[in-house]
């Protein structure tokens, strides 16, 4: 009988081994193959403006039609390898490999593709290859969680996508590509429109944190205060982004106007500051959440050992509970953090800069390249902030768990 029953119980176990086919990398197969068989790797223009010609990936290279088979091929293959149950090495290998493939041919095949001495015609990347880089990076994604790696090896992770990601700009290799053209005419705009988004993003969540920390450590501690300001920052929150600008320009233009030295801060309304109190604004919120969050998650006795040991409550905040609660409130300024890089887009329509100027830009002229001018460095932006604070969090539940059992 004893036999019988541990039969039974390794058929499961018997059969999952004889499934070769991995769930999440078969998906991410099917996306790679359907984005080789089915979708344009690039679109060609004879303008700027004008409507694009789809080119499939065995006519990516012109009359060298084998190059592209090739191409075709290779991501078929790495495909297959995602597919496969295999190591989580070879995983990320395959995955590494595709994103590099896909990389380089792009750039190749635009130049391929443009006619000589034509300096209005361009080149675009296609569905089929926006698809590919899809699914190759969130297949690399999943290897790197696979391997379980800590916070600093994720850093660095993150850092060597970026080296390599600069050394493709500067090499040159997309540069016959439409999104660099577009760019190479705008460089100087680009890097300080960068600059005023990160300034935005980033000033807005520090003036947050100045004003929300010390608000939720008193709502944590005084009931009353904490019934009042809630219902208050949460209308806020429900307000639409773009009406809570619109309706920010009327009040600061009067303070420009009737205050001596408000225009001298760069007051005004429109500009930089209805963006940043707007920014502020959504900010306060999600910080007096997570500090209420935070301190509520403090282990009592811990709080009951510190005050036994006869700690004033100034030395009891700044040496046992904002160190315990910091993973909670650095969860609620990553939060805070990725909203406002993404809010920040919005500034471009009430003239306070950012990289929202360009997608706006675009829109308005129905050029998707300067539109991908401003989403792709928002995206990349708001992807690295999250990949850091992440590694912040985790660094900082181990030091709690060090500080609760030590």
């Amino acid at each position: 009988m004893d036999m019988a029953l541990s039969e039974e119980a390794e058929l499961p176990r018997a059969r999952a081994a004889f499934r070769p086919l991995d769930r999440i990398g078969s998906l991410f197969a099917v996306l790679i193959v359907g984005a080789v068989i089915c979708l344009p790797y690039l679109l060609t223009r004879p303008s700027r403006i004008a409507a694009a010609e789809p080119v499939q990936i065995g006519a990516a290279f012109g009359p060298d039609a084998a190059r592209g088979w090739a191409l075709a091929a290779a991501l078929v293959a790495l495909a297959l390898a995602l597919a496969l149950k295999t190591s989580v090495w070879l995983r990320l290998a395959a995955s590494v490999a595709g994103l590099g493939l896909v990389a380089l041919t792009l750039g190749a095949a635009a130049t391929t593709l443009l006619p000589e001495g034509n300096r209005f015609a361009r080149v675009s990347v296609g569905g089929g290859a926006w698809v590919l880089v899809a699914a190759f990076a969130l297949s690399t994604g999943d290897a790197l969680v696979r391997l379980r790696l800590g916070p600093g090896a994720r850093v660095l992770a993150l850092l060597i996508a970026l080296g390599a990601l600069a050394a493709l700009l500067v090499s040159g290799a997309w540069a016959d590509l439409s999104i660099m053209k577009e760019y190479a005419g705008r460089a100087e705009a680009v890097g300080r429109e960068f600059q005023t988004h990160l300034f935005l993003a980033l000033g807005s969540l520090i003036a947050a944190c100045v004003i929300g920390l010390p608000l939720g450590i008193l709502c944590a501690r005084k009931r009353g205060l904490r019934d009042a300001l809630l219902p208050v920052l949460s209308i806020l929150q429900t307000i639409p982004s773009i009406a809570l600008f619109g309706l920010l320009i009327a009040p600061l233009a009067w303070i420009a106007a009737n205050i001596p030295g408000a225009a001298a801060l760069g007051i005004a309304g429109i500009g930089p500051a209805p963006a940043f109190v707007a920014l502020l604004a959504y900010s306060i919120l999600p910080i007096v959440s997570s500090t209420l969050s935070g301190f509520a998650s403090l282990p009592p006795d811990v709080v009951d050992a510190a005050k036994g040991m006869g700690m004033s409550s100034k030395r009891r905040l700044w040496q046992v509970e904002l160190p315990l609660a910091m993973p909670v409130l650095l969860t609620g300024v990553r939060v805070v953090m990725v909203q406002n890089i993404g809010l920040t887009v919005i500034a471009g329509l009430v003239g306070g800069g950012g990289l929202g100027i360009f997608i706006f830009q675009g829109i308005s002229q129905t050029a998707t390249d300067l539109v991908l001018l401003g989403v792709l460095p928002t995206v990349a932006m708001a992807f690295a902030a999250a990949i850091l604070l992440d590694a912040l969090i985790e660094l900082s539940r181990k030091s709690r768990k060090k500080g609760a059992t030590s």
